[in-house]
């Protein structure tokens, strides 16, 4: 039975279903940013937090533990397990620095090469243009060491030999990318919601196409893919980030395309795009055609890959998502 975890700015809910929905709240007032499983070690998962550095669980959730020693940033902004490699796991940080710990996250080495790309003299967070972040850490399900990192906001950049040498940003690829996404289905296949569009590379980050026919927004934020068919893709998309995240201003909606026809509305189901902020999405493997999407609403499922959502009949906390919702995952078992 899937589990769900959302990290929510306020803390950290675990939704758990036996005969009926049960929701934990973990490191209260630690400000979760976000989460990543451990396919290799049963139970183990890992929430980054803004301020209270990286945390760790080895029961699915029920008890978390600080790790990160040698990690320089307690603002943890992204997480990410190798899929392809036992025990590898990456943390990024503001400011902008991606971390690596080869024993599951007892110890960490900074990956300093990143750092002196070129591009990132030009890396800046426009509401606080003094500083930048990592946002996203895409591990590569096919090829070890092949892992790649968004920059908010200035670049997708990659390492193919998990983190000694660094890849910079190439000509036509998304500069903004909030959430990045691989497919075991699809190698070398790589997609992007970018704030700039929609994008994907064929070729493992080489070059990329961008791809917004069918889109009315286009400061996308979430992307999912459904697990059986690497074709089906859904975004989260707005018209700028005052509207994408702020629960008060909130206007996002659900675009969905299926092999090569353009993007197209998604929102049977989905609570009107008035009042609604940018959803964060979820798949497991063992569940093909099933994504979850959060908001401020709620939780959302759909079985046949975005064509139509139901609400999760969740008791959540009073105001659980008054304040949006940072990241969503499917906790297996």
């Amino acid at each position: 039975m899937i589990s769900l975890a959302i990290a929510t700015d306020r803390a950290l809910l675990i939704a758990r279903r036996a005969s009926q929905w049960t929701v934990e709240e973990h490191l209260r007032d630690k400000s979760p940013e976000c989460l990543a499983v451990d396919a290799h070690q049963s139970g183990r998962v890992y929430c980054g937090t803004w301020g209270s550095g990286l945390w760790r669980s080895d029961d699915a959730g029920e008890r978390w533990d600080p790790v990160g020693a040698g990690i320089s940033h307690a603002e943890i902004t992204a997480v990410a397990v190798s899929p392809a490699e036992r025990g590898i796991v990456y943390a990024g940080t503001e400011p902008s620095a991606v971390f690596r710990s080869d024993n599951g996250g007892e110890t960490w080495g900074e990956l300093s090469g990143l750092r002196a790309l070129p591009s990132s003299q030009s890396w800046s967070f426009p509401p606080r243009p003094e500083t930048h972040h990592v946002r996203w850490i895409e591990t590569d399900p096919a090829v070890a060491g092949r892992v790649f990192v968004a920059i908010e906001a200035g670049a997708l950049v990659r390492t193919l030999d998990g983190g000694r040498s660094w890849l910079d940003r190439v000509r036509g690829g998304p500069i903004d990318t909030h959430t990045a996404a691989t497919h075991a289905m699809a190698p070398a296949r790589v997609y992007s919601a970018a704030g700039d569009g929609y994008f994907e590379s064929h070729d493992a980050g080489e070059s990329w196409s961008r791809q917004v026919d069918g889109l009315q927004h286009r400061y996308l934020v979430g992307v999912g893919i459904d697990p059986a068919d690497p074709d089906t893709v859904i975004v989260s998309a707005a018209s700028g980030p005052w509207v994408a995240y702020s629960p008060r201003n909130a206007d996002a909606s659900v675009y969905r395309k299926s092999a090569r026809r353009p993007f197209a509305l998604a929102m049977e189901g989905l609570p009107p795009a008035r009042g609604t902020i940018a959803n964060r999405f979820a798949a497991h493997p063992g569940e093909p055609g099933v994504i979850y999407a959060a908001n401020n609403h709620g939780v959302f499922r759909t079985a046949d890959a975005g064509q139509t959502w139901q609400a999760l009949e969740i008791s959540w906390p009073p105001r659980a998502f008054a304040r949006g919702v940072e990241a969503l995952i499917c906790l297996p078992g």
